[in-house]
């Protein structure tokens, strides 16, 4: 995707956002995967139904209590929710009064991946239903629980326009229209975002894309400047939401909000050959410089690690380094807010369906049912990263408008 606005955007610097500084309850917190997309074989996913999730519901969110873990990215399935005509909002009763029920808190996923079939992303209309979408759902938390709410928009516009618009991984299977539909995506979410603050003035936007660092393979070197304009792309997405480069989508600064911070393994590659740089490649860019340069881009916002973890028998080492390199770059001044393992029970691969061995619980068929197995290395890794992480204290606090749940007569 050759796009130029990127290296004008460089020479730029995006005005400290109006909205106040976060923190996050324990530093710590998680998500549970929630993808709903036609994947590369044309079937639709469900990943909360997959992993069994919706059935568990209560079992997930005490065992991520059990972990001191408060504050969770749950997601709206838009697809399954939004038939045209209703908007379905018991799947979203279902989840807030389970985490009442533990306490704990919830950073809305409105559109992961998935959407309704009757829509194009190319066109208009797919922008305007989702507005109408998240309106309603803003709405209806704000009758629940009052203003203040947490929303991702659009989960990874940056990413999911290469796998949906560029390589044609996930619907609707766009061959190298990447660049078109990222713009598409950023302004869904620039006017879900408007739509969500005519109801809710005090709604606070975690927007969420990967981060990545592409090298030039080690037998091809003159690939090192085109492998760092590819990497360049990543901020895009970001830039768009500010109000930076493109500015007739929309975007504002207050919009852009929460930088939301997403870092798996697979985020360092060579560039043109595929596959990931092993967690030992001495390539690999540190963790606490990719952090380094979101906070230099964006002053004045706020960063959340919104997604990380590893699978196998690295979850343990990743989730060490993870926590060493947010301990650097906090202790370097940048503003990181919390980190989010994601996701905490195991899934299902996006297009295979094996299971891949994730996060802090694995799976065990009995009787149709997906028992939740602890991995109990990683529950130990992070008890003791609580346990000597200075930042990671219970005194640290969202401000009094992150969602505060109240019971209604």
């Amino acid at each position: 995707m050759d796009r130029n606005d990127t290296a004008a955007r460089d020479e730029e610097r995006l005005p400290p956002t109006i909205r106040p500084p976060i923190t996050i309850p324990g530093f710590f917190f998680g998500g549970y995967e929630c993808s709903t997309q036609l994947d590369r074989h044309g079937v639709r996913r469900n990943l909360v139904a997959e992993t069994q999730h919706d059935r568990f519901l209560d079992e997930d969110l005490a065992g991520a209590r059990d972990l001191g873990i408060v504050v969770l990215r749950e997601g709206i399935a838009w697809d399954r929710v939004d038939d045209g005509g209703t908007i379905d909002l018991a799947p979203v009763r279902t989840i807030r009064d389970a985490a009442l029920r533990h306490g704990q808190r919830i950073i809305w996923d409105l559109f992961h991946y998935g959407y309704p079939e009757d829509l194009d992303p190319f066109t208009e209309a797919f922008a305007d239903r989702f507005a109408r979408y998240a309106s309603t759902v803003a709405r209806y938390l704000v009758g629940l629980d009052g203003p203040g709410q947490w929303y991702t928009p659009v989960n990874e516009p940056s990413f999911l326009a290469w796998a949906a618009g560029e390589v044609g991984w996930f619907a609707p299977y766009g061959k190298e229209r990447g660049y078109e539909l990222k713009m598409k995506l950023a302004k869904t979410a620039i006017v879900g975002m408007e739509a969500i603050r005519a109801v809710d003035p005090e709604a606070r936007f975690v927007n969420v894309d990967p981060v990545c660092h592409a090298v030039a393979p080690s037998d091809a070197p003159e690939l090192a400047a085109e492998a760092a304009e590819f990497t360049g792309y990543q901020w895009q997405s970001w830039d768009m939401l500010g109000g930076l480069g493109w500015v007739d989508l929309g975007g504002r600064p207050d919009f852009l909000d929460v930088i939301g911070v997403n870092y798996y393994l697979t985020g360092q590659w060579e560039h043109r050959r595929g596959g990931h740089l092993a967690f030992d490649d001495p390539r690999r860019r540190p963790f606490r410089e990719m952090l380094g340069e979101v906070a230099t881009r964006y002053p004045g916002h706020p960063i959340l690690i919104t997604e990380t973890g590893c699978w196998g028998d690295l979850r343990v080492p990743w989730l060490k380094m993870i926590a060493e390199e947010v301990r650097a770059a906090v202790e370097s001044g940048i503003p990181i807010a919390g980190v989010c393992f994601y996701p905490l029970v195991d899934m299902t691969e996006w297009h295979e369906r094996h299971w891949m061995h994730f996060g802090f619980w694995d799976m065990e068929e009995r009787d149709g049912l997906l028992c939740r197995t602890p991995f109990l290395p990683i529950h130990e890794a992070l008890a003791a990263e609580r346990a000597r992480t200075a930042i990671a204290n219970e005194n640290r606090q969202f401000p009094p408008n992150i969602g505060q749940y109240r019971k209604k007569a």
